[in-house]
């Protein structure tokens, strides 16, 4: 290995898409509820800490694709030339490949001067079907990005460009760290206004299943709340309001 040099862009395995039904399914579950079935399953560190989202009242699920930025070193790549040397990068590359509901998560590590995404590349992810991007880092082009109306979640803006700083866009595919928390490669992320949570791929059909009796039993328990009801009572459940809300399930699933 002598004297080798990495041939960039570094690309990963991707697997198969998941099931169009599942995804459409967790579309309906939030990021709390996600994360809290997920933690039921002993899966603690799903909570992609750091980024929020440009807009409120976005809410995306989708197939996690992953873009890796990695330190800069001058023998192997720097950022001199700019977009001339990213459109030869795994930034460029990763745009390319992505398919229609994608979720982009991007390790940047919380950098303030890497802008990961500007007007132009997120105007192309958006065009190529897109669901959201999920930057652990920043984005530039503000104002402009806004008003694209893709769902993204950052950690704020800046006006450098991607390889300006101290970062490059080395790999895509591959596993990253975003916020705190392990994202591979055809996992599920949902995403909304709490945040975004990565869903390891072999547990988003439990998640969803788990998530839609919560889901439903917190409806009922609302609306008992809101006539009256104690919250010892009905947040969370006892046995006895348990046996209760299930009556009223069944009532409701034979009509």
């Amino acid at each position: 290995m002598d004297d080798a040099i990495w041939e960039l862009p570094v690309r990963g395995q991707l697997p198969a898409g998941p099931d169009p039904v599942l995804v459409e399914g967790l579309r309906r579950v939030s990021s709390a509820t996600a994360c809290a079935k997920l933690h039921a399953q002993g899966i603690r560190r799903t909570f992609i800490e750091g980024p929020r989202p440009i807009a409120q009242g976005q809410k995306i699920a989708g197939r996690v694709r992953t873009l890796q930025f990695m330190p800069q070193r001058e023998d192997i790549a720097s950022g001199l030339g700019q977009e001339y040397v990213e459109r030869h990068t795994a930034l460029w590359a990763v745009l390319e490949t992505i398919e229609p509901g994608d979720v982009l998560l991007v390790q940047a590590y919380g950098s303030a001067y890497t802008g990961c995404f500007g007007d132009m590349l997120v105007r192309y992810f958006k065009r190529k079907g897109g669901a959201g991007i999920v930057v652990d880092g920043r984005i530039r082009d503000l104002p402009r990005v806004s008003g694209i109306g893709l769902p993204l979640w950052t950690t704020g803006a800046t006006p450098h460009y991607a390889s300006q700083a101290e970062l490059f866009p080395w790999a895509y595919d591959v596993p990253v760290a975003v916020g705190g928390a392990l994202a591979l490669p055809g996992d599920l992320c949902v995403a909304d206004d709490d945040g975004a949570v990565v869903v390891p791929r072999r547990r988003a059909a439990s998640v969803l299943e788990a998530a839609a009796d919560h889901e439903q039993w917190e409806r009922y328990s609302r609306a008992r709340i809101e006539e009256g009801g104690a919250l010892s009572d009905y947040y969370p459940l006892t046995p006895e309001t348990r046996a209760e809300y299930e009556r009223w399930r069944e009532v409701k699933e034979s009509q």
